[in-house]
């Protein structure tokens, strides 16, 4: 594809991205570059991560446009404003992109020249932007991040324009950390340690590893380090009971069947079963044998699972709840959903995360450990959420988690965990996505105590006769 071939599709994705906001931007992705079968890897590369590098200034775009009273608001027009205000093209390389040729866009109108000659020679910050538009995020999400990091907002938040890393969980089913590490190098993979997560390794540089052979024969699985500390909390056992309560496509179940060296069981269970369906290939590859896979009743009713449900009080020793939540931890590897979150999505989670945990506290045997997860740096969605459910269920206490790792993890802890009974990571601290995790125990049935057995009292002499 010519320059400005690429930079029409540019427009084109982007605008197929902000129309469709009910659906994740990678999704939206991979459907239109499979309907486009002509667009080489190369250029779905470029064109892909320009999207993608868009959507992280995408705030500051739409002020500028704003500001200077463009008259569009579409892919086009922002494509444009990105390449005078963070490339430093002048207009006369603009026209030179946009002069209709075949797959090229279409020439500039002259009310757009008015606005984009306003941009020439400046850069995307400007002093007049509000902290929420020079951070790019909605207005409204602002106040629960200062709550969440207070005066760091800011540096947190800027943390996540970089696009992520690739991280891998070694299976210990099939191989030890070095071994895999050898076989991705065999691949031309250059991996490293990570930092906290034992079973860990970061690409050096990003590259695919899904057609390697490392990854067709299950020796590693790609997750984010954050991810691997969540499930190594659980701290799975062999011939534990584990509940995975919203499974999903199964990436904590299959590190927690590892760390069970197939010796027990775990039950990975969803609302929806498309997603555990997913996860079966997944399992086989991994050679996860001890996984059982159960749909939750839903709203509408639940048959025979919702009977099973019920069977299952106190039967587990560990049960995760890896809850339904915002996702803004992953903004930095999913830029779209910093546009797409309403303020209606979390008034509707925070209850649902509540009823979610409800449920799944049932689960838990006395004794026995529930550690509740999300991808969202949202107090709402995390320390408030643990506190109303301390609250709740006192028969439940919160284990800091500084106190379960050295036993747990056996890494160094990140020195930050020392401050919160709670796991907060995010990408400034720790390198990974944004997780909160905590770490709850239900306190052993004690046998009520007998009352003391009272002494029969002495009979009384006679009185003499």
């Amino acid at each position: 594809m010519t320059p400005g071939a690429r930079i029409a599709a540019t427009m084109e994705l982007l605008d197929e991205i902000t129309g469709r906001q009910e659906r994740p931007a990678d999704l939206v992705a991979n459907a239109f570059f499979r309907a486009r079968r002509f667009i080489g890897s190369g250029d779905r590369r470029a064109v892909a991560d320009r999207v993608w590098s868009i959507l992280r200034r995408y705030g500051q775009l739409k002020w500028w446009l704003e500001r200077t009273r463009h008259p569009e608001r579409g892919g086009r027009a922002i494509v444009s404003a990105d390449l005078i205000l963070s490339e430093g093209m002048d207009i006369a390389g603009l026209e030179n992109i946009c002069d209709g040729g075949t797959y090229r866009p279409g020439p500039l109108h002259e009310t757009e020249v008015r606005a984009l000659r306003q941009m020439e020679g400046h850069s995307l910050p400007h002093p007049e932007q509000p902290d929420w538009v020079r951070l790019n995020v909605q207005e409204w999400v602002a106040p629960h991040l200062i709550e969440a990091y207070g005066d760091a907002w800011g540096r947190e938040i800027s943390a996540i324009e970089n696009p992520p890393p690739v991280d891998l969980r070694v299976n210990r089913l099939k191989a030890t950390v070095e071994q895999a590490r050898r076989a991705l190098a065999d691949e031309g993979i250059d991996t490293e340690p990570m930092r906290f997560s034992p079973d860990g390794l970061r690409l050096k540089r990003r590259l695919s590893v899904v057609t390697g052979n490392a990854f067709q024969s299950g020796l590693i699985e790609i997750q984010d380090e954050g991810s691997q500390l969540v499930a190594a909390l659980v701290d799975a056992k062999p011939g534990m009971q584990i509940a995975d309560y919203c499974a999903g496509a199964g990436g904590k179940t299959l590190a927690m069947a590892a760390g069970m060296n197939n010796k027990g069981r775990v039950v990975a269970m969803d609302v929806y079963e498309s997603r555990l369906d997913r996860s079966a290939q997944r399992l086989r590859r991994a050679g996860a044998h001890n996984v059982e896979r159960r749909a939750l009743p839903s709203e509408s009713g639940g048959g025979d699972n919702a009977k099973w449900l019920k069977r299952q009080k106190g039967a587990f020793d560990r049960v995760l709840v890896d809850a339904p939540c915002t996702g803004t931890g992953t903004w930095r590897r999913n830029p779209d959903g910093r546009w797409t979150l309403k303020p209606e999505d979390l008034a509707e989670l925070v209850p649902k995360q509540a009823a979610i945990l409800d449920a799944a506290s049932k689960l838990v045997k006395p004794g026995g450990g529930l550690i509740y997860a999300t991808c969202s740096v949202l107090p709402a969605e995390n320390e408030r959420q643990i506190e109303a459910f301390l609250e709740r269920h006192p028969e439940f206490k919160a284990v800091p988690v500084l106190d379960l790792w050295q036993d747990v993890i056996g890494t160094e802890p990140p020195s930050q965990i020392g401050e919160s009974p709670y796991l907060r990571l995010s990408p400034l601290k720790h390198g990974t996505d944004g997780f909160f995790a905590a770490a709850l125990v239900r306190e052993e049935k004690k046998p009520p105590e007998k009352p003391p057995e009272e002494k029969p009292a002495e009979a009384e002499a006679e009185p003499a006769a």
